[in-house]
């Protein structure tokens, strides 16, 4: 390797762009000088990749194609990108088998920098498109570039519908259950109200009616204070019922 940079030793690269590398690869990017074409991108990054593992491709003036990492030869930035395209396919199956909003928010952590990283592929081989503007290759490269951030996107945004009509679904049956626990809370008031004026007064008087009453071989009064214990919790009742519906007014 060169001393001032990460490109192979091996490789005539012109002082002016050698100049201007660092010991880091730094962001993607393209460089000309004296009609050699170095472009700088990254490896498809993986789901715990902190650092990105730097690629160049390095084009001599007479169309010589060479890589730091993937062989010699215009094929090397085909296969560059093709190492793109299985990794979103591997996304896209793994998003149509996530079932829950886990799975899709892992899938959608990894397509991030998957995206990040193809939009600046597509903007450096554009970049290198318009500095050799003769060279057609660069268009097909630019161009597949361009198709995988397109895909990338595209699988981003079905990851996020995903994931939003998940999250919606669980507060549509969490708002019913809160609906169906409200309505049962309800019921029990109005059948607390129904039995309250009754459990009163057989407070008050006593069950067994000692109070004289017991002389009586037929219990009226314990059928009038049934009565009218359930008259004082119909009562209540459409009280309460009255109240309700003002409130949902």
């Amino acid at each position: 390797m060169h001393e001032s940079s990460l490109i192979p030793v091996t490789w005539n690269v012109p002082a002016e762009i050698v100049n201007r590398l660092g010991k880091q690869v730094g962001r993607q990017r393209t460089m000309v000088a004296e009609r050699h074409l170095l472009i700088i991108l990254h490896a498809p990054p993986g789901p715990e990749d902190m650092y990105r593992k730097g690629r160049f491709f390095w084009r001599e003036p007479d169309s010589n194609w060479h890589s730091s990492d993937l062989k010699g030869g215009p094929d090397a930035l085909n296969r560059h990108l093709e190492e793109y395209q299985l990794l979103l396919e591997d996304l896209d199956e793994k998003l149509d088998q996530a079932t829950n909003s886990l799975e899709y928010l892992e899938v959608l952590n990894q397509l991030n920098p998957v995206y990040r990283s193809v939009c600046h592929t597509t903007q450096a081989l554009q970049m290198a498109r318009e500095a050799i503007p003769e060279d057609k290759l660069l268009i097909d490269f630019r161009d597949s570039a361009y198709r995988l951030e397109r895909t990338a996107e595209l699988l981003i945004q079905d990851a996020k519908n995903a994931l939003e009509f998940i999250i919606a679904k669980q507060a549509e049956e969490q708002s019913q259950a809160s609906a169906r626990i409200e309505l049962s809370a309800h019921r029990l008031n109005l059948l607390i109200a129904y039995f309250f004026p009754i459990a009163t007064l057989s407070t008050i008087f006593g069950s067994n009616f000692r109070h004289g009453f017991e002389q009586y071989t037929t219990p009226y009064p314990f059928w009038i204070m049934v009565i009218s214990g359930l008259f004082l919790g119909l009562l209540i009742h459409l009280f309460l019922t009255k109240g309700t519906a003002k409130t949902k007014l």
